[in-house]
């Protein structure tokens, strides 16, 4: 099992397609889990229930998701936030996908999808970012076995990346 945590727009979902490919293995997005067991996108549920809500929703998926083998997760990016899903996380091989609050902002802002689904968490834009990004980064660290910078490179080569790292730790 591999769990690819990371801020939104680091490439988790596009990176976890091209690494189970590559594995011969399924992936899943959880908060395209989360949406579809529920119901409602993310930005409902933030709006219906708050990040308490939210949150114990997104640990609920994610016990769920720990018991598949052979998987590649894309979590959410908050998912760090509770000690008990960093817990579960370890059950696993984690990958911290990171990318610069630019390319962060400029991906973002470039998908339709992010507006649509997801919530501002605090005041949105490059603030939000830069505020998120210091209060998750040594929570990604806790978890990760590895740390792979997204900016510029793309998914096959991340992928191919994560793939030689792991052949070294098996």
């Amino acid at each position: 099992m591999v769990f690819l945590v990371g801020y939104r727009g680091t490439g988790k979902s596009t990176v976890a397609r091209h690494l189970a490919r590559r594995l011969g293995w399924g992936w899943v997005d959880a908060d395209a889990v989360l949406e579809e067991r529920f119901g409602r996108s993310i930005r409902q549920i933030f709006a219906d229930e708050g990040e308490a809500g939210f949150r114990a929703k997104e640990a609920a998926v994610l016990h769920d998701l720990v018991a598949l083998s052979r998987h590649v997760v894309a979590t959410g990016g908050g998912v760090v936030l509770r000690s008990e899903n960093r817990e579960l996380l370890r059950r696993g091989w984690v990958v911290w996908l990171t990318a610069d609050p630019d390319t962060i902002e400029r991906r973002l802002s470039g998908d339709a999808a992010t507006a649509e689904r997801r919530p501002n968490l605090t005041v949105g834009g490059r603030a939000e970012i830069e505020t998120l990004l210091r209060l998750r980064e040594p929570l990604y660290r806790e978890v990760a076995h590895l740390t792979v910078d997204t900016v510029g490179r793309p998914p096959d080569e991340i992928a191919e990346a994560i793939l030689r790292e792991m052949k070294r730790f098996a």
